[in-house]
């Protein structure tokens, strides 16, 4: 639903720009439902434009200290880490910006525990080097069976418990009721709807 969501506003978003100013946006997200690790999800499939912002304002510059400490490879992990730290807390503030609620700190804990598990993820190719590789039909519905269930155990309860769900779909139904009306109006000027 959340990804559904997200790809009907950038397509609308993109066809507004592309219409009026010419210009092609990116898509925001690559089929992660097709993912086939917790790193392809969040490193290449998810929230294309945070992941490119994220690797570039806090993954890089992390992991060039953390390279003078503990070397490049072990490097990554810090980096890593730090990355989902940072989209914890940014997640944390737009929704407090968004319903004044207090945070609860459920959201900042989902993408530190993905931030390890994608860490430990990390770790376990490493160490095989590439002599076992799950096919996609085992470690596919295992990513995005994981993100899910993180999901409606970390993520959504807080937007629930405010009611910030409840509020969204009442905006939709009543920016589609806007639109019907205004679809109508226009429809019954033309002479086409009697």
């Amino acid at each position: 639903m959340v990804f559904l969501l997200v790809d009907i506003l950038v397509a609308f978003s993109s066809f507004v720009v592309r219409t009026i100013v010419g210009l092609e946006l990116e898509p925001p997200s690559d089929e992660p439902y097709v993912s086939s690790s917790l790193q392809d999800f969040w490193g290449k499939r998810w929230n294309l434009t945070v992941t490119n912002t994220l690797r570039h304002t806090v993954y890089k510059p992390v992991r060039s200290v953390f390279a003078v400490l503990l070397g490049n490879q072990l490097a990554k992990a810090p980096a890593m880490l730090a990355v989902f730290l940072v989209s914890g807390l940014m997640h944390e503030l737009l929704f407090y910006y968004v319903t004044r609620a207090n945070p609860s700190w459920e959201m900042t804990l989902f993408f530190v525990l993905h931030g390890f598990c994608v860490v430990f993820e990390l770790g376990i190719k490493i160490a095989l080097r590439g002599k076992l590789e799950l096919p996609w039909f085992v470690s596919g519905p295992l990513t995005v069976g994981f993100v899910i269930l993180t999901s409606f155990w970390l993520f959504f309860p807080p937007l629930i418990k405010s009611g910030a769900d409840a509020l969204v779909l009442e905006e939709f139904r009543t920016f589609a009721e806007l639109l019907k009306s205004r679809l109508m109006t226009i429809l019954g000027h033309t002479g086409t709807l009697s």
